[in-house]
């Protein structure tokens, strides 16, 4: 983004931002969804607040509050709309991203997760199950997806979060095509040069530092409304940069694909998932049943406790641990 350009022509070319205007169309998207991840605490719903600010003519407001402490299996996921076009989607912060955590992050990140409802999170496999096979459960692919990690400047990076988020973006990218866009927050109070720095050692491509409007500090300024601006340039972008490929946002037929295996996990074709007659768990690991294909089983050691995630042509619906 250049940045002599008005602030009111970057407004007006992401207020106007279409699909249909892609290289090839919107080739049957019909919305953006930025989806923010990261810890809790780390200024997530700062920046939703921050975004509906520099792009409305009103008074600052505060649209997403402050998560609530973690605990418990409720999660939610909570969009705003930005623009026609553009949603962005407070997903549910973790407190570290160990596997069960880590379950959630990719199914919100694979769209699996209703927004605006509270979702009881499945604690056993035959809850997972139960759900599938009585909801029907399938995600938007109709929604194109853009990842976004928030990182606070004022925290420490310590070695196994360095771990888990560089693991978490090349998962992204997988499952998205994209990766993440690195949002620093707090910019004036750490060294965010450092954090930059940090974050492109782990594998970061864009990584941007700004500073959040609040309900305590929400005076207008060129620079804060700049910096917001260039974030959702950039991920606009993105958009239209990985839209010059022909793109299928529907689900592939891969009864007879094999398996994909990413970040440690199987993932089961979408049109087996879906349609799950029977499942058991075996010294071999699990074998799931189709009711597409009754003679086709599909069997994958994992370690217990662990759950198979969603991605972009694939779903990851099952959860393993000690009873079926």
């Amino acid at each position: 983004m250049e940045e002599s350009r008005p602030i009111d022509v970057i407004q007006h070319y992401i207020h106007n931002f279409s699909l249909n205007n892609c290289a090839h169309g919107n080739q049957g998207y019909n919305r953006i969804l930025l989806q923010l991840f990261g810890y809790m605490g780390h200024g997530k719903s700062s920046l939703i607040n921050s975004c509906k600010y520099v792009l409305g003519d009103g008074p600052y407001q505060i649209f997403a509050k402050a998560e609530e402490s973690y605990g418990g299996v409720t999660t939610s996921r909570t969009a705003y709309q930005l623009t026609p076009t553009i949603t962005i989607v407070d997903n549910r912060g973790c407190s570290t991203m160990n596997s069960f955590q880590t379950g959630e992050i990719y199914a919100q990140l694979g769209n699996f997760i209703p927004l605006n409802i509270k979702v009881i999170w499945p604690q056993s496999y035959q809850e997972m199950i139960n759900r599938v096979e009585e909801s029907e459960m399938d995600p938007n692919f109709k929604d194109y997806l853009v990842p976004v990690f928030v990182y606070s400047v004022t925290k420490d990076l310590a070695e196994q979060e360095r771990q888990e988020i560089k693991t978490f973006l090349k998962n992204c990218r997988t499952m998205t095509g994209i990766y993440p866009l690195i949002i620093l927050t707090n910019k004036t109070s750490g060294d965010f040069y450092q954090f930059e720095k940090a974050f492109k050692l782990l594998g970061a491509e864009q990584v941007m530092a700004l500073e959040n409007y609040t309900a305590e500090d929400h005076m207008r300024s060129r620079g804060r409304h700049t910096e917001v601006l260039k974030f959702l340039y950039n991920a606009l972008e993105d958009v239209s940069f990985q839209m010059r490929e022909q793109r299928n946002p529907k689900p592939i037929n891969p009864i007879n694909q094999t398996t994909k295996e990413i970040f440690g996990f199987s993932l089961i074709p979408t049109s087996l998932c879906h349609k799950i007659t029977s499942a058991k768990q075996t010294q071999y690991g699990v074998t799931v049943t189709s009711k597409a294909n009754p003679s086709h089983t599909h069997t994958q050691k994992h370690p217990p406790n662990r759950v198979v995630e969603a991605a972009h042509n694939t779903v990851l619906i099952i959860v393993l641990g000690e009873t079926l």
